[in-house]
């Protein structure tokens, strides 16, 4: 009896088993080589649901700004399908190819108060010995009416075929990021209302400023935080930092981390911390930006893979590697200790997140 007793007692003082870390209550959208959006719960890292998909394999996921509604972009670059967050079903969809005119969206911006989107377009005419290609444009589909309402002209001093969109909190103006320039648009006729030369250096003494306006919804409404590259002139050496734009006011505040480096940026929730990932083959490093204290707060060689995405869990406190392939890798945000490895029944293509709190109902 007394060994019984003492073998209860044992086994009662045990540990219990370590459980899985979760990353907070989100909701992961990932889209999938299966013409469907796995919904994934991100407390477990479970699929809870799948949206079928009308167009075919979809590889890009645009969130609305109240995050209610899914903007999917078909991996032939034709067709937009719209995804209601709550009812988890497609809600339309379009594209502007008609029989032998095939029209390609290499672009698209959805304007805030989803009235209309600005789709980054080129048209292509098959004819019988060849195909011809017409320049660029920007076309205005207005939603309600389901049908392009209006053609705004490529900006002028810009030779290119594809350019970044962006709208204003507001709306009221749409900002074109060209070969040097952003050139920002009001909305009522699409007229150039202003236009920032980039490369004109943003102190007196430093090069010219090469910025990818990042957004991010960690960061305050109408800013923007990311890495930044400039030539140091002296010692004619490219140098890397950290700038906080609001394009509203063209005001810059930024800080020199050091030597540039080929490392991403993803801005932690709170805006006081960022991580990125330096990918390169036979190099594979986490970064921990300490935003707040303005320096690299750490970095560490990982096994990392040849192609991979980053996303920071809704609670800040672990880091998914993703793409390519079907599996997410969970680390700790900070230690870098691998957790985990979730395989799904089919390979991603994109992946976007609705943190707990946003979406239907969180006003």
């Amino acid at each position: 009896m007394r060994a019984a007793a003492f073998l209860t007692v044992g086994l009662l003082a045990l540990p219990a088993p370590a459980l899985a870390q979760g990353g907070g209550n989100g909701v992961i959208y990932m889209a999938a080589y299966d013409h469907a959006i796995h919904v994934i719960d991100e407390n477990t890292l479970e699929v809870v649901d799948k949206i079928p998909t009308t167009i075919g394999i979809p590889i890009g996921l645009t969130l609305s700004k109240d995050h209610e509604r899914i903007y999917v972009r078909d991996a032939e670059f034709e067709e937009i399908e719209i995804i209601d967050v709550a009812s988890r079903e497609s809600i339309d969809s379009f594209t502007l190819s008609r029989g032998n005119r095939k029209v390609r969206i290499w672009g698209m911006e959805v304007d805030p108060a989803e009235e209309f989107i600005i789709l980054n377009t080129m048209r292509y005419t098959k004819r019988i010995d060849r195909w011809e290609i017409e320049e660029a444009v920007l076309l205005k589909y207005d939603l309600a009416e389901k049908q392009v309402t209006d053609t705004i002209p490529w900006p002028e001093g810009d030779g290119g075929r594809r350019a970044r969109l962006m709208f204003s909190p507001e709306g009221d103006y749409l900002y074109f990021f060209s070969r040097g320039n952003i050139i920002v648009l009001e909305t009522e006729n699409f007229t150039e209302e202003d236009r920032w030369d980039l490369s004109r250096p943003i102190e007196e003494g430093l090069g010219r400023f090469s910025f990818g306006f990042p957004t991010s919804p960690h960061d305050d409404e109408g800013f923007h935080t990311g890495l930044f590259n400039f030539t140091d002139p002296v010692q004619d050496r490219r140098m890397m930092g950290i700038a906080r734009v609001n394009l509203a006011e063209r005001d810059v505040d930024f800080f020199t981390l050091g030597p540039s480096s080929p490392v991403s940026f993803r801005l932690a929730p709170g805006g006081r911390k960022a991580y990125g990932l330096v990918q390169q083959i036979g190099n594979y490093e986490f970064w921990t930006f300490d935003v707040e204290g303005r320096r690299v707060e750490s970095r560490q060689r990982f096994a990392g893979r040849p192609r991979m995405g980053l996303e920071i869990s809704s609670n800040g406190e672990l880091l998914y590697i993703y793409n390519a392939g079907s599996t997410i890798d969970v680390y700790d945000a900070a230690t870098y200790e691998f957790l985990r490895t979730v395989t799904f029944d089919a390979d991603m293509t994109s992946f976007v997140m609705i943190p707990e709190g946003t979406g239907p109902g969180a006003n």
